[in-house]
């Protein structure tokens, strides 16, 4: 299992403080050699400063160290403001290696302030939190393919430990405790998932292939549902258990097949469940899949014909 090291973290003092005019060199242009330096130009009357300025520290203590941040109120620094031009807060500078080398004006959204931030501490020389979190994530997936559910499990739990919102980590768990066959724990760590993620794709995706390996569990085999589907064609319920049986071998294509023909031929079967169950399988595949998207160019010519 890869060690993320993303916990050590400079003390937020460290990383956040509030300067003055004498201590302008100090705080940015000296420190920002060493660790590129965001500063904040902010006013107490500025209302969008309000809302701008705790976003800007959320994403810096986020960076966990790859940059610092200085916050400078321009009623107590004009000269520092008119030396740099400030004309309207807020205004966001920063530094490297003594160097104003990015910047923004105005309220910005969290989003493109995270993007700003990552964008700064690359400058640095660091790899900013996002990244690396993409890649541990990247790694466990590797872990999983190879049949290393148990090691994927650990990383996708570190990573979750750095951000319990990371939909990607958040899905991998509940697929490597699927793959160990732990579906209650599975499901159990799907019905605890953060509310803001909670119907993001990734964990669509993982409940899909949850609610499918536990179908698997209980479907038959497949040369007697070939030959049962065989000796009666427009028999649906045997039809419909050769699919679930033929995915739970592995042939997903071959699933899919069938269910496709089962909607041909009566799509309003048990309420529909042959295009439910297609949705399913395609909701479990990768957006890109052939399988996926074939599928659904095939189901839909069917439904708009």
């Amino acid at each position: 299992m890869m060690d993320l090291n993303l916990s050590a973290a400079p003390a937020a003092d460290d990383l956040i403080k509030d300067t003055s005019e004498a201590s302008f060199m100090a705080d940015v242009v000296e420190a920002s050699q060493s660790t590129p330096v965001i500063v904040d130009f902010w006013a107490p009357w500025c209302g969008p400063c309000k809302t701008l300025g705790p976003q800007l520290e959320e994403a810096v203590r986020g960076a966990k160290g790859a940059v610092k941040m200085v916050k400078v109120n321009i009623d107590e620094a004009q000269m520092i403001a008119g030396q740099l031009q400030i004309q309207s807060i807020p205004t966001v500078y920063a530094f490297h290696k003594g160097q104003p080398v990015d910047g923004f004006q105005g309220a910005v959204p969290q989003s493109e302030i995270k993007q700003f931030v990552d964008r700064v501490a690359k400058l640095g020389g660091g790899e900013a939190p996002g990244e690396a979190l993409a890649e541990a994530v990247t790694a466990a997936e590797e872990m999983l393919a190879e049949g290393a559910a148990t090691d994927a499990a650990q990383t996708f739990a570190a990573i979750l430990g750095e951000d319990p919102n990371h939909a990607a980590a958040y899905g991998g768990m509940v697929r490597a405790h699927i793959a160990m066959g732990e579906f209650d724990q599975a499901e159990a760590i799907l019905n605890g998932a953060p509310a803001e993620i909670s119907k993001a794709p990734e964990l669509e995706a993982a409940h899909a292939q949850l609610e499918l390996a536990r179908q698997a569990e209980g479907a038959g085999p497949v040369d007697e549902l070939r030959a049962a589907v065989a000796a009666n064609p427009g028999d649906p319920q045997a039809r419909f258990d050769l699919a679930l049986a033929l995915h739970a071998n592995g042939d997903v294509e071959g699933a899919v097949g069938e269910l496709l023909e089962l909607f041909r031929r009566d799509r309003e079967w048990n309420d529909g469940a042959a295009k439910a169950q297609l949705f399913t399988i395609f909701e479990a595949l990768k957006a890109n899949d052939p399988i996926m998207l074939n599928g659904r160019r095939k189901l839909s010519s069917m439904i708009f014909a």
